[in-house]
């Protein structure tokens, strides 16, 4: 059962879902909204932190999913999947009173955010996708695409052990030290920094959740593809030069999807970027939703 928070002067804001679970989400700065999805997927919003110094400009609406961070965890465990919290993001617009959101997702949740885009078009004012996964339009990453990107690695010194831990992870034969191995490709660099983030947003994701986000029926490509069709709001997306979790190949893809977009490929980032270069992806963001 959803569990109830008593509200006090430091409570988190919330808001009821169309089942009535208590959903969380963090607000940081000012200036116009942006509501922010977190990747994962079920991984709570509070590795995003401040998406570089994007709060400076916009006012940062993090939602924590259901079942995450301050979120309360659902009576239904078949509402975690994927397009079941498309109307999680409606409700959301709804108790920020806003006609037409500005829509930031990251990795696993732009999937979220492409079913919210072809569910509700009209509440589209602008979206933005980084590193996006592409598992909602169908758009298959192959082991190809993937040892491209990590081919681009080939100069660090972690890359021998890490390299070798992907070919078993693609062989089928992984271990639990061979997908942790595989961390440092997350970043463009591997360093104290880096790896205290990626620590930390280990412990904050619900593993149980993102079994059940990506489960049978979640997606069907062709009907979010025809969907589409109608959302002619801009749509900028980011793809990463360094990286194996969304390559560039398949989220170029995903950008030809969407009648309006706008593909910026950032070189010298991996599947952070506002980590990597978070000066470059402050520009890029801020210039595109500010653009008319």
């Amino acid at each position: 059962m959803s569990r109830k928070r008593t509200p006090g002067p430091d409570a988190v804001p919330a808001f009821s879902a169309f089942d009535g679970t208590n959903l969380a989400y963090h607000v940081l700065g000012d200036g116009e909204p942006l509501v922010c999805l977190p990747g994962g997927p079920m991984q709570d919003a509070d590795y995003l932190g401040d998406l570089g110094g994007l709060a400076e400009r916009f006012r940062l609406i993090l939602l924590d999913p259901r079942g995450t961070g301050e979120s309360a965890v659902p009576s239904s465990l078949p509402s975690y999947r994927c397009d079941r919290q498309v109307d999680d993001v409606e409700a959301l617009r709804e108790h920020l009173g806003l006609e037409r959101l500005n829509l930031l997702a990251h990795s696993a949740g732009a999937n979220l955010a492409v079913l919210y885009a072809a569910g509700y078009p009209e509440r589209v004012a602008k979206l933005v996708l980084v590193t996006p996964s592409t598992h909602a339009l169908g758009i298959m990453v192959t082991p190809g695409d993937r040892r491209a990107a990590v081919q681009t690695r080939a100069g660090e010194s972690w890359y021998g052990p890490a390299s070798e831990a992907f070919d078993r992870v693609n062989a089928g034969g992984a271990t639990n030290s061979d997908w942790d191995a595989l961390a440092p490709f997350t970043y463009a660099r591997w360093d104290a920094t880096t790896q205290a983030h990626h620590a930390r947003g280990e412990t904050r994701r619900n593993d149980r959740a993102a079994i059940l986000f990506g489960a049978k029926g979640a997606f069907n490509p062709e009907a979010t593809r025809e969907m589409l069709a109608a959302c002619d709001a801009p749509v900028l997306v980011l793809a990463g030069e360094y990286d194996v979790n969304s390559p560039p190949r398949v989220v170029a893809e995903l950008a030809d999807a969407f009648p309006n977009s706008t593909l910026d490929l950032m070189s010298g980032v991996a599947h952070c970027p506002w980590l990597d270069d978070p000066a470059g992806f402050g520009r890029t963001v801020t210039g595109f939703l500010a653009s008319r």
